[in-house]
């Protein structure tokens, strides 16, 4: 089997192995994200972000859309390459421009990632609901999901599990800026929405 996938893959012309390349791999990683998020292990692990500090001293510059979703995180690009790859698959045959082909994959592919982005803010939205308490935070653990600035210059984002539900909050802290993937105490509600964090 593998060799006959070899063999028909080879056969394809340049163009199209690039667009069949990404839609096979997107598409897998996307149903495995997708069974993951149904069985409950979801969690930060698979929905990494790029943090831009790691380029270099960007503080702030991480592109976040608000809810704590950020617009730059491998979900999206999966999500991009999936729309792109397929794309290009079924009009290959229709637009015979490889410049047209490419930019409407490239349409199609932001397409995909304004789609799923909108279905996962709204049910950020669901989930932050009247029975979430904030004050359940409190003393609690949590891993930085956004990039937190050093000594309250600038806000980043955690994530934290209350009652077995994920949410996504805005965090400062008052010492050294911590960087995604990092675990973290809550040791203060500032607001509805904020709270103020240490490093652990």
């Amino acid at each position: 089997m593998i060799d006959n996938f070899t063999t028909w893959y080879s056969a394809l012309e340049p163009m199209l192995q690039m667009f069949w390349g990404c839609a096979i791999v997107a598409s897998v990683i996307f149903l495995v994200q997708m069974v993951l998020t149904m069985i409950g292990m979801d969690g930060h692990d698979v929905d990494t972000t790029f943090d831009v500090s790691d380029f270099g001293d960007m503080d702030g510059s991480t592109m976040d859309a608000g809810g704590g979703l950020s617009l730059f995180s491998i979900r999206n690009f999966i999500n991009f390459f999936m729309g792109f790859g397929w794309a290009g698959v079924s009009l290959h045959s229709t637009i015979g421009s490889n410049l047209w082909l490419v930019l409407v994959a490239v349409a199609v592919g932001c397409a995909f990632v304004w789609m799923f982005f909108y279905i996962r803010r709204q049910a950020h939205k669901l989930e932050a609901n009247g029975a979430f308490n904030i004050q359940n935070c409190l003393n609690r653990t949590a891993n930085v999901y956004l990039r937190i600035p050093p000594r309250g210059e600038g806000k980043g984002k955690v994530q934290i599990s209350v009652n077995g539900a994920y949410h996504e909050l805005d965090a400062l802290t008052d010492g050294d800026a911590i960087s995604t993937g990092q675990k973290v105490r809550i040791t203060e509600i500032i607001d509805g929405e904020t709270l103020r964090v240490s490093a652990l």
